[in-house]
């Protein structure tokens, strides 16, 4: 039988990336994360592992499949019941869709879309591999996603009408618009025991790759890569 995890939650992520040894470096030697060819997929894709759970894979930017100039950035998937359906009423809630419903081979079926407050995010129904367990307890395992933008009211209805039910372990917060016009974009809390220690691991590649997050939530910070993927950091006691 196929195994599902919990629907209306995220449970993937793709670090997209033009350097993915050194962002592998980063990330296990701050977080811990292991980075590894998955044997067992016949794509030899490296995917990334907290503990014993796997919680992401990497991408490769360089590869043809991806336009020239697309920037690094972290690809987050949702687990919904049916993406067909569920886009359907995304676009009616006002998303865009960037690539449509397709079947993922055995990875299950995806469409990617851009909500209503700009941030980019990836539908998934997955087929077999459910995604990041939720009961994760591993040093630098997903806690909750985050969504900070100028409306997060109007971010937080249109994923309930979307998926038909509010979105579990998601925060929806308050922020000014980014000074550079960027869109607002999905950023993952992660839990860790010792955020001192994160801290200054991070800084020992770089005394401004971590930075406080005020709308990460309680003495949250975000942490960096030299590449400028971001992640929110907290002590496990503080969620």
């Amino acid at each position: 039988m196929t195994r599902h995890g919990p629907m209306n939650e995220f449970c993937w992520m793709d670090l997209k990336t033009r350097d993915p040894s050194c962002t592998a470096a980063f990330f296990s030697s701050v977080l811990g994360w292991d980075f590894a060819v998955d044997e067992e997929d016949w794509r030899r894709a490296v995917k990334i592992s907290a503990g014993a759970d796997r919680i992401g894979g990497v991408s490769d930017l360089a590869q043809p499949v991806y336009p020239l100039g697309t920037p690094p950035h972290i690809a987050y998937y949702l687990a919904v019941d049916d993406v067909d359906h569920r886009t359907a009423l995304a676009v009616a809630n006002g998303a865009q869709v960037v690539v449509p419903p397709f079947d993922a081979g055995d990875q299950g079926r995806i469409a990617t879309l851009t909500d209503p407050v700009g941030a980019a995010v990836s539908l998934w129904r997955p087929r077999g591999f459910a995604g990041w367990p939720v009961s994760a307890t591993a040093e630098g395992t997903p806690h909750h996603a985050v969504l900070a933008c100028e409306d997060p009211e109007r971010a937080r209805e249109f994923y309930a009408r979307t998926t038909g039910t509010p979105l579990g372990r998601a925060a929806f917060r308050e922020a000014a618009p980014a000074a550079t016009g960027s869109a607002p974009q999905w950023e993952l809390a992660l839990a860790v025991d010792d955020p001192d220690a994160v801290i200054r691991r991070a800084r020992a590649h770089g005394p401004d790759l971590v930075t406080p997050a005020g709308e990460g939530g309680p003495r949250a910070v975000r942490l960096r890569s030299p590449e400028g993927l971001t992640f929110l950091v907290q002590g496990r006691d503080q969620i």
